[in-house]
């Protein structure tokens, strides 16, 4: 049994490890470029009103049953967005590609931003309400759009999987792990506590899914860039350096970490568009079903409010956390993933400092558990209607239990999360590409 866990580990890595450096990372980027292209770069035309969209309704009530405001829809989306990639992927991009990853996971996420604006839009265009709820994504806009039903259920699956079920038992074990080594509390408790607290947003509904996310996801993201702006300041002479050593390290990494490390341009560029696009999770087809509920008078409106997702989740969070990487040098510490951000905030404050990313990280995973949800919970609607939902739920919290207090094969259950991160983008991008001329139409159409 034991040779044949370890076969099934080594089989998935390499299928994973295939999937998500070479074929999905240029897929990826040539989706973004094709939509960047295509549809005039919406992500610099229509910049301002990107903005005036996401912020001018801020305190508007959405007033429509059954919805979420657009600002909700974009919390929701941003819940899933930043959680603990934009914490270690971040540092993972750094210590393999150095620096200058950071300066091609801001491409990335420049090309991504007319993704997800895609993806929006289409959400928005064949959504449909279900059980008094508007629901919508990709299962929905592939088989409304394509007429491919199988391709649309093939999506289904793969995102229940890899999300709902895998994605956030690997969430609750890295809350559990956080937490017990900041308090020592037994994982298994904390993951008692964790399901409960996920259970009564679960159990709510949209209503109670759209508030969360309004309130704690503004509020998560204020505080970890906040602490970082603070520990900018105290390294505040390295931070021009730091900037510098992005810049340069892009095109020149020899001269910023010596010849002797071996790291090229091709990995500086591979590492940044990797992690970019796995922590926007543009192209993959998730946040769509956040921004689907969004009550909005155009699809485009959205579509723009996405995009603005993709500011806060990339050129914001993830730039606070490679800056404060380099003005430590805590990618010079000899850690890996999250390791390395902590041991920033530990340079800087101490245990203190350890024990607020701690915080930090149990917020960032909290809420993408309840987006991944979510994000779950509407292709279990697509697939089985309202009747598969409590089981749904059930299994869910199982999971984040079982996550939990789970002390082996942890990376062998990150290695299928990936695998079925990768699988569920290609029907996702068959959908996106030939329904571009939708996208297109409904643009010159504002």
């Amino acid at each position: 049994m034991k040779e044949f866990l370890n076969s099934m580990e080594q089989i998935v890595h390499t299928a994973s490890d295939y999937m998500w450096n070479y074929a999905l990372l240029y897929l990826l980027v040539a989706v973004g470029i094709l939509f960047s292209l295509y549809l005039k770069f919406p992500q610099i035309t229509h910049f301002g009103r990107a903005f005036k969209s996401t912020f001018g309704g801020v305190f508007k009530k959405d007033e429509q049953a059954g919805s979420m405001s657009s600002f909700q829809a974009l919390a929701t989306a941003i819940a899933a967005q930043v959680g603990t990639g934009n914490v270690a992927g971040v540092a993972t991009a750094i210590m393999a590609g150095g620096p200058g990853a950071i300066f091609w996971m801001w491409i990335s996420g420049f090309l991504g931003m007319a993704t997800i604006f895609a993806e929006a839009v289409l959400a928005q265009k064949y959504r449909e309400v279900r059980d008094g709820n508007y629901v919508g994504g990709p299962a929905f806009y592939i088989s409304k759009g394509l007429n491919n039903k199988f391709l649309a259920g093939f999506f289904s699956v793969a995102i229940i999987l890899a999300l709902g079920f895998v994605g956030n038992l690997v969430q609750s074990n890295s809350i559990s792990s956080a937490v017990a080594r900041s308090t020592g509390l037994n994982p298994l408790i904390i993951g008692i506590v964790v399901a409960g607290a996920a259970a009564a947003v679960f159990m709510g509904g949209m209503k109670r899914i759209a508030r969360f996310a309004e309130l704690v996801v503004p509020f998560m993201a204020a505080l970890y860039i906040i602490g970082s702006i603070v520990l900018m300041v105290v390294f505040r002479s390295e931070v021009l350096p730091a900037f510098r050593s992005i810049f340069v390290g892009a095109f020149q990494p020899s001269a910023v970490l010596g010849g002797a490390l071996g790291v090229t341009i091709k990995q500086a560029v591979r590492y940044g568009v990797a992690r970019g696009l796995f922590s926007n999770e543009a192209g993959m087809g998730s946040t769509p079903h956040a921004h689907a509920t969004a009550n909005v008078k155009h699809p485009v409106d959205q579509g723009l409010v996405a995009i603005v997702g993709v500011v806060v989740d990339t050129l914001v969070v993830c730039t606070v956390t490679a800056l404060i990487i380099l003005v430590t040098k805590s990618n010079e510490a000899g850690l890996d993933g999250a390791l390395v951000t902590q041991h920033a905030f530990f340079t800087a404050f101490g245990q203190h400092g350890a024990n607020f990313l701690a915080l930090c990280l149990t917020f960032f995973a909290f809420t993408t558990i309840i987006g991944w949800y979510y994000f779950g919970e509407t292709n279990i609607r697509y697939l089985f209607g309202k009747k598969g939902l409590l089981p749904y739920r059930i299994l869910v919290l199982g999971f984040i239990i079982i996550g939990s207090a789970l002390t082996k094969k942890v990376n062998f259950v990150w290695e299928l999360a990936d695998f079925f991160n990768g699988i569920m983008v290609f029907p996702n991008l068959i959908g996106l590409i030939f329904l571009a001329p939708q996208v297109k139409k409904l643009i010159k159409s504002i």
